[in-house]
């Protein structure tokens, strides 16, 4: 049996007999098989395995990243990504920081080395981010009671803070407002953190449902976290006054709930650093405990480095260096420690006056343009658009999204028939807008709204 097995790799295969005439292999002189009376035929036979994957099902393409892979294999030369919120250039090319390029400079000059963080990320860039956050002479910042550690950008501190929450607060809910960015539930979800939603966005009005909010808070169950939009909400674009926010400070007082910010526009929302962290600042003076996650992903541009944090404001600083070492304790199987490239930007951004000056300089220059382009999306939409519907809307929006209100049908048209890509809740990125198509997307808007339902 042996001698009659052909071996191929690891498989052996058993021959069936032929006749020879069936098979020809060239001459005699150049063949020694033709000399036997018959030869053997290899009949292979793959025994397939199933794989011990065959459960995992496929998983749905993400709704945002997605629009991106839509938008790139389009070739019609009129179509829009606003899909990504991310900034553009009015040529519509991604942007370079002009400060960061001189950050990252300075870093090769110093010959910094690519040694390990600790845990908690680079010290330097902690203290830059809290007192960012809250202002260098906060009390909070003065009595150490800010644990600060530095995170996978807004995603990976939220990611944190979930964990931290599941461990440490168990049962207790994640109230989150309704629209939201779409991967906040997936965090929760993930950290198995229970959340329900409060109501926010009034399609009516297309504006706050700042009653529906308020009643929703109050309901919530004592203790409930409750994630808030520091600045420039995602997806809607629509913030509460500094009134309201008064309002939302004593219900969330009264009822013993945890806020939750959730920050990642400070000064590329209204191009002050200051302004976009009243809300957070607001909170801190009454003295209340509370979780911040950051990103520097839109503010400085550093979308790929992934560079945030998580700060939780404590009662005191003994409180602080507790939540920090179970931070830490968090963060070490997760991911052991966070990159120094964008952390490194961003210490030595904030920590020298000049380039400190010529950030701000830069981000209300993206501010800016982004406004101007609302503005000018605004005036097309109210000039072609003669059915009289109040476009104001689009005005009283901040940051760089804008809520349009068109349903999904109507988004889907933007996209098939006008190569406008889009998230299908009617969100679209201003950031990925220039000026000279405005009146191409007022079209596309004016016809999905008042010929699809």
């Amino acid at each position: 049996m042996a001698s009659s097995m052909l071996s191929l790799g690891s498989t052996y295969l058993l021959p069936r007999e032929i006749s020879k005439d069936k098979l020809k292999l060239g001459t005699s002189g150049s063949n020694p098989f033709l000399k036997a009376k018959s030869i053997s035929r290899v009949t292979m036979t793959v025994a397939v395995k199933p794989s011990r994957f065959e459960g995992i099902t496929m998983a749905p393409p993400d709704p945002i990243l997605g629009v991106s892979e839509a938008f790139k294999a389009d070739t019609n030369e009129m179509k829009l990504n606003l899909g990504v919120g991310a900034y553009r250039t009015e040529e519509l090319q991604p942007y370079v920081l002009n400060v960061v390029k001189k950050a990252e400079n300075l870093m090769l000059e110093r010959g910094d080395n690519k040694e390990y963080l600790p845990i908690e990320g680079l010290a330097a860039f902690n203290k830059a981010t809290a007192e960012l956050l809250f202002g260098a002479g906060h009390p909070v910042i003065k009595e150490q009671r800010v644990a600060t550690i530095q995170g996978l950008s807004g995603t990976g501190s939220l990611r944190l803070a979930a964990a931290l929450i599941e461990r440490y607060f168990p049962g207790a809910k994640v109230v989150i407002s309704s629209p939201t960015w779409g991967n906040h539930k997936n965090i929760f979800n993930d950290a198995k953190v229970p959340w329900s939603e409060y109501r926010y966005y009034d399609p009516k009005t297309i504006g706050l449902d700042f009653e529906g909010m308020i009643a929703d808070i109050k309901e919530a169950p004592e203790g409930s976290f409750i994630l808030l939009h520091g600045c420039a909400h995602n997806p809607t674009g629509i913030d509460p006054t500094p009134e309201q926010w008064v309002k939302i400070a004593d219900v969330i007082q009264e009822k013993n709930h945890i806020p939750f910010f959730d920050v990642a526009y400070q000064g590329f929302a209204s191009g002050s650093l200051d302004e976009d962290a009243a809300s957070v600042r607001l909170f801190a003076e009454r003295g209340m405990e509370f979780f911040v996650a950051q990103s520097y992903s839109k503010n400085l541009g550093l979308y790929a480095e992934r560079i945030g944090a998580i700060n939780v404001v404590c009662s005191s600083a003994d409180a602080a260096t507790r939540v920090k070492s179970q931070l830490k304790r968090i963060a070490r199987p997760m991911y052991s420690n966070p990159p120094v490239h964008g952390a490194r930007i961003v210490a030595n951004v904030v920590g020298d006056a000049t380039m400190f000056g010529e950030w701000k300089a830069e981000m209300e220059m993206m501010a800016g343009r982004i406004k101007t382009v609302r503005q000018e999306l605004y005036d097309s939409l109210v000039s072609k658009d003669k059915s009289g519907k109040d476009w104001s809307f689009i005005l009283k929006q901040i940051g760089m999204f804008s809520f349009t209100g068109l349903n999904k049908a109507q988004s889907d048209n933007m996209t098939n028939k006008w190569h406008v890509y889009m998230t299908k809740d009617g969100r679209i990125s201003l950031a990925g807008l220039s000026l000279a198509k405005c009146e191409y997307l007022a079209d596309a808007i004016i016809d999905s709204y008042h010929n699809v339902s």
